[in-house]
């Protein structure tokens, strides 16, 4: 169980690492986006995983610490918020610029 969490949290930082090099905005959310994700699960992760065993209720030396749970609640919500911040920032900067380039470049590298 620990290698595939190891795997996921992997897979979606290295995802996410590739999507936020691209040269357009929306890439850059979705890699923003998988990153968050990657940060969760890691976080989730660190608070030990057991299976079949209750989240508090039983021996203090077999329950789920609670604080990494905390964390992650208050991430998704930060992390909902700061997309939404950068998919409405991506928007003005298409609407200003005429394109959707992170550096604010058209195709041929001239700015506008």
């Amino acid at each position: 169980m620990e290698a595939l969490i190891a795997l996921a949290i992997g897979t979606l930082t290295g995802c996410g690492v590739y999507l936020v090099l691209r040269a357009r905005s929306f890439p850059v959310v979705l890699g923003l986006t998988l990153l968050s994700y990657a940060v969760n699960l890691f976080l989730l992760a660190s608070g030990r995983l057991v299976i079949g065993q209750p989240p508090v209720i039983g021996m203090a030396a077999s329950h789920a610490d609670a604080l990494p749970q905390a964390l992650v609640l208050t991430a998704i919500v930060i992390g909902f918020a700061m997309t939404a911040f950068v998919i409405m920032l991506s928007l003005r900067a298409r609407a200003e610029l005429g394109n959707d380039h992170v550096d604010g470049k058209d195709e041929g590298g001239a700015p506008r």
